[in-house]
């Protein structure tokens, strides 16, 4: 028989094989499989038992708390002096508690950040908890939450970053991958079960930084050992980070996806030729498979902060998520065939400060009540379709208004639904309730209140026969929602929020009520002050959440007075319009000149300022935001004083949002110079959206 002909006959007895069975976790594509083929053989990749198990979590928790939550940063350098680290009363059964009651099912703690400060006691560095007057330097933060966990019923992990800006041999790849590996085996031998290992792929040593090859084979291979139970996360094959830290899943999210992990060098090349990595849009679609070589089951696992940022800090007590902040997270992420991992981070003091308490509690609440009631009668829900579309028509136990929709598939037998709609029989007519692409573990669907005694559930594209587990629908609190402040060029402040409400606003810093002034168009607000606004709603009797907005020293008369480069309609005045929204850029590609860029700004009198803001671009892209600066001041315009020497946005790629910079002390000046030393992603243009200077 020819080679050709026992090819053929290999891909017959291997399709075949197909159709009886499934792959766990992955499967590789023969070289000459069709489209369809490799369709069919990514229908049938399921979970491991433990990534199952880990999908029916739903909600889980993170402990950011180290030694940043004691000097204000979002990345130490690692040379912070260990005495820093006090909690005065802390309390990690106050923490299982609370997150116990919000619904959360496991906890990860940042064992060690990427300041190498590790929170338990290590024999491997003396950057850790044993080095500070808390509790005689004899204080295990890692083991109090660990028995806390298992007193109230919660799963544990560790999270332990792999960067590490305080290890002497950081750099020195094998030493220190063996160091690392010590401190993973003291966690994972030390501290009963661990359900899941979190690792970042953080790194912000840059082009002259250190370069650490990072042995993740070997991490994988000592968890396995120690823990074969936990699954391993972001740099890790068995859950994949969604690709933002915004609480976002996507509309359509495959599980099964040829994404690959790029913890291998081998991977970086596979995703490279697919044009595909963990923020792009599509990573399971019909046209992605037709070039990829194999697909994995890659669950997304979606990590967002209940605070603009991951650690403590006390600026931010005013800015906690919302309860229906948070629900409409919860909707965005488990509801998109994710996992929410939630940050919760504790104060100084040790505990789970009131603010992120009482929304969580809140959002316990949310879900208990909107899951106590099943309104679709039907015994048995389970549907297997024959075909890869098909219809079934549900019918409901009374004729009571619901608002949510979940759709479940058997993930046991494949993720295979790639669009379907929900009609709902009103007025002897079907009509489209809502519609969606994916489903998976779980889909969530809202939509405006509806009577109706049967709703129908249409497939219109599967991949192959699907597998319908569950169809339920429920009723869930509507939310008043609280109108929104913005301001525009020249400090125009604009207030908007749903067309059947009354706005009530104030500007200095009061509550408002239906006393105060309505508001009706946008006004100029150039002064220092805060303005709050309410939403009222049936004449007052109801109403929205309070928001608030803070505006230091007006900008009005600044003026720019050198600029290394800028684009045409990017012109460097759009850092300093206090319009949020629109940005300087410099010139990009081909066109650019080499860091470093820098703005300097006449204030045009001298000012006495604590720090500064920042804002980067909002227009969802993150070319050109700074990661290290400089920041002079000068009373002359001509000499000047560097106050902040090669400081870091920590973080702001992954989480772009406004930095607020305190200054060592106040300084009194007239002119200021930002000087961005480095880009995010290593180009060499700039784009800054705003800066103002505080002086609170």
């Amino acid at each position: 028989m020819s080679k050709k002909l026992l090819f053929l006959a290999f891909l017959s007895i291997f399709f075949t094989s197909c159709k009886k069975s499934t792959f766990e976790k992955a499967v590789a594509f023969p070289k000459d499989a069709t489209l369809n083929e490799k369709i069919e053989l990514a229908s049938r990749v399921v979970p491991t038992k433990k990534q199952l198990d880990w999908q029916k979590l739903e909600t889980t928790a993170f402990i950011h708390f180290g030694i940043n939550t004691f000097t204000g940063r979002e990345w130490g350098d690692g040379n912070e002096n260990p005495q820093l680290f006090y909690p005065t009363n802390l309390n990690t059964d106050q923490w299982a508690e609370c997150l116990k009651k919000a619904g959360f099912k496991l906890v990860i703690i940042t064992a060690k950040h990427h300041d190498g400060f590790c929170l338990w006691q290590t024999t491997t560095t003396n950057h850790s908890v044993a080095a500070t007057n808390w509790r005689n330097g004899e204080g295990d933060v890692v083991r109090d939450l660990q028995n806390s966990c298992a007193k109230y019923g919660l799963k544990f992990g560790i999270y332990l970053s792999p960067w590490d800006r305080n290890a002497k041999c950081y750099g020195n790849s094998s030493v220190y991958n063996e160091f690392f590996k010590n401190q993973l085996r003291e966690l994972l031998s030390n501290y009963g079960p661990i359900d899941e290992v979190w690792f970042d792929g953080a790194c912000g040593e840059g082009p002259n930084g250190k370069i650490q090859e990072y042995d993740f084979a070997s991490y994988y291979q000592l968890i396995y050992e120690l823990q074969p139970n936990a699954v391993v996360a972001i740099m890790g094959d068995d859950i994949r980070w969604c690709g933002n830290e915004s609480g976002l899943g996507r509309d359509t999210e495959w599980s099964v996806t040829p994404l690959k992990n790029d913890a291998y060098p081998e991977n970086k090349i596979l995703n490279k030729n697919l044009d595909i990595n963990n923020m792009s849009k599509d990573l399971g679609s019909r046209e992605l498979l037709k070039n990829a070589t194999s697909v994995n089951w890659w669950p997304s696992e979606v990590d967002v902060s209940i605070r603009p940022r991951w650690f403590y800090t006390s600026d931010d007590d005013n800015k906690v998520k919302s309860e229906e902040q948070l629900v409409d997270i919860y909707f965005n992420s488990v509801g998109k065939n994710a996992v929410l991992l939630l940050n919760v981070p504790p104060n100084k003091e040790g505990l789970i400060a009131k603010p992120d308490s009482i929304n969580l509690i809140r959002l316990g609440d949310f879900l208990s009540q909107m899951y106590k009631r099943n309104y679709i009668s039907d015994s048995n829900t389970y549907w297997c379709g024959n075909l890869a579309t098909g219809e079934k028509i549900y019918n409901l136990s009374s004729n009571d208004f619901f608002n949510v929709v979940e759709l479940n598939e058997d993930i046991t037998k494949g993720q295979r639904i790639e669009k379907f709609s929900i009609y709902a029989y009103k007025n002897n007519k079907w009509e489209l309730l809502t519609q969606g692409t994916t489903i998976g573990y779980k889909r969530l669907l809202r939509f405006p209140a509806v009577k109706t005694e049967k709703i129908k559930l249409v497939i219109h594209s599967s991949r192959g026969q699907f597998y319908i587990k569950n169809i339920k629908a429920y009723k869930a609190k509507e939310f008043i929602t609280p109108p929104t402040i913005s301001r525009t060029k020249n400090r125009v402040i604009e207030i908007t929020g749903n067309k059947n409400s009354t706005i009530h606003f104030t500007t200095n810093g009061t509550i408002p009520n239906t006393d105060s002034p309505i508001y009706t168009t946008p006004f100029p607000f150039n002064q220092k002050g805060v303005i709050k606004a309410i939403a009222f709603f049936d004449g007052g009797k109801i109403s929205s959440d309070v928001v608030s907005y803070n505006l230091d020293i007006p900008k009005n008369e600044w003026e720019i007075v050198e600029v290394t480069d800028q684009v045409d309609g990017y012109n460097a005045f759009l850092a300093i319009d206090d319009d949020e929204k629109t940005f300087w850029h410099t010139h990009w590609e081909g066109e650019s000149t080499p860091l470093p860029h820098y703005i300097c700004v006449d204030c045009k009198k001298d000012i006495t300022a604590t720090g500064f803001s920042f804002y980067p671009r909002n227009d969802g892209l993150t070319g050109g935001i700074p990661f290290r600066y400089d920041f002079l001041i000068s009373n002359d315009g001509k000499n000047w004083t560097k106050i902040i020497a090669n400081k870091e946005f920590s973080n702001i790629k992954n989480n772009p949002q406004p930095q607020i910079i305190k200054f060592d002390k106040k300084y009194n000046f007239r002119f200021f110079k930002f000087v961005a030393q480095e880009e995010v992603e290593g180009n060499n243009w700039i784009s800054i959206a705003e800066i103002d200077i505080l002086t609170n």
